[in-house]
């Protein structure tokens, strides 16, 4: 990630990055430029967009995926590869998230170490948060985070079971069907 010099407020941010052509995550003043994905990353996305989206039509909760900012606290903007809100609010915004229960990132090289590093630290801040999932697409690794009840985070390692459990949402994906498509048809 590229870092832009001039430190902005939250407000000036937002007025500049819709100007922008490029994604960019902002966290205390500093502005973050989104690494542009790979095919076996935007499959993944996929592939999760379509299967959550399908088993969560008729419930309170929906799928967003990559276009959409989530906030934490009042410095910080994040893009999520893909999240799940039940919340009201989240439900009737049109551009800024604040309540998702299921947090997904598909990690590439590039991006792997923060996504499970800083960039989980920062959504384990979101008293809403249940989840995190990370997905690795080379690997084929699927590690979910789940808040306990009394508040700790306890790691699921999914990668050897035959789906990946959303057990936040309720919902279920066949490890077949989050990496349908990685191979190119020859």
């Amino acid at each position: 990630m590229a870092w832009v010099q001039q430190k902005m407020s939250l407000d000036e941010f937002l007025a500049w990055e819709n100007e922008q052509p490029e994604r960019h995550e902002f966290h205390r003043g500093e502005v973050f430029a989104m690494v542009g994905g790979r095919r076996t990353h935007g499959r993944v996305v996929s592939n999760l967009n379509r299967r959550l989206n399908e088993q969560l039509d008729g419930t309170p909760c929906q799928v967003f995926s990559e276009g959409m900012k989530i906030q934490i606290a009042d410095d910080t903007l994040l893009y999520p590869d893909l999240f799940v809100t039940c919340d009201k609010a989240d439900l009737a915004t049109d551009i800024i998230f604040r309540a998702p229960t299921l947090v997904i990132e598909v990690l590439s090289p590039s991006t792997q170490s923060y996504d499970r590093s800083q960039k989980f630290a920062l959504y384990r801040q979101l008293a809403s948060l249940r989840e995190y999932i990370l997905v690795d697409p080379d690997t084929r690794r699927v590690e979910g985070f789940r808040r306990s009840e009394d508040g700790l985070w306890v790691l699921h390692d999914m990668s050897q079971d035959a789906a990946m459990d959303c057990a936040s949402v309720g919902c279920k994906v066949a490890l077949a069907e989050v990496f349908y498509g990685m191979e190119p048809e020859g």
